[in-house]
């Protein structure tokens, strides 16, 4: 940018075109809104849209969507969860599709709960199902374990209370909140689709960066 533009945008309060504020806000490490709050009303709006669709519990997501979402995505496979095992068991080819993409160039990013760890022994407490938690968590680590042979394709145990667990492909995000005393299946999901401008996604995808910083190489 010429360094004139910028000067306006500080000393004429003038908002700039949404892309340079992206950028910008990206190199700075801020939300958008924090520099022009201005821009509050139209990233308000664009959050709300990005919302898709709800679903009541886990098993009320269409068998179909998941498909989908796994076969068309292209750059990005991004997963935090305790176990995840219903995802496995139910497409029983993911491992060799995730190394795939990784091949294809898509950075897939696995995040599971270490099971020899106190927060999955807590939550397996809380979920009423004990050790069985851990089990699960070391079955889907098992399953994985062909497609970690390929680069591409990275596996981290994590240690950290989770809120909720997060299934991102490309521009779309399932997030299944937990609640205390129920098994996340049990929970409902909530389906986003990135939007420009908008927070939502980017929120929750703040939140995987984190805890993958966290996280160990398995």
């Amino acid at each position: 940018m010429d360094p004139k533009s910028v000067e306006r945008w500080i000393t004429t309060d003038r908002t700039p075109h949404r892309g340079h504020r992206w950028k910008a806000s990206a190199f700075l490490g801020v939300d958008e809104v924090y520099l022009w709050p201005s821009v509050t009303k139209q990233a308000e709006t664009a959050s709300t849209s990005e919302l898709v669709t709800y679903y009541p519990h886990r098993g009320a997501v269409p068998a179909t969507l998941w498909s989908s979402l796994i076969e068309q995505a292209t750059s990005h496979v991004e997963i935090l969860v305790y176990a995840g095992l219903f995802l496995f068991d139910g497409h029983p080819d993911l491992p060799d599709q995730l190394a795939d993409k990784a091949t294809a160039g898509a950075q897939v990013r696995i995040l599971l709960g270490d099971p020899d760890s106190e927060m999955v022994r807590q939550r397996g407490e809380e979920e009423g199902i004990g050790n069985d938690l851990a089990a699960r968590a070391r079955i889907t680590r098992r399953y994985l374990e062909p497609a970690t042979k390929m680069p591409g394709v990275e596996v981290r145990l994590h240690d950290t209370i989770l809120y909720n667990s997060i299934y991102r492909f490309d521009d779309d995000i399932l997030v299944n909140p937990h609640v205390l005393g129920a098994p996340a299946g049990q929970n409902p999901v909530l389906h986003f689709r990135y939007i420009p401008g908008a927070r939502t996604f980017r929120h929750y995808m703040k939140s995987f960066d984190y805890a993958w910083d966290l996280g160990t190489p398995s």
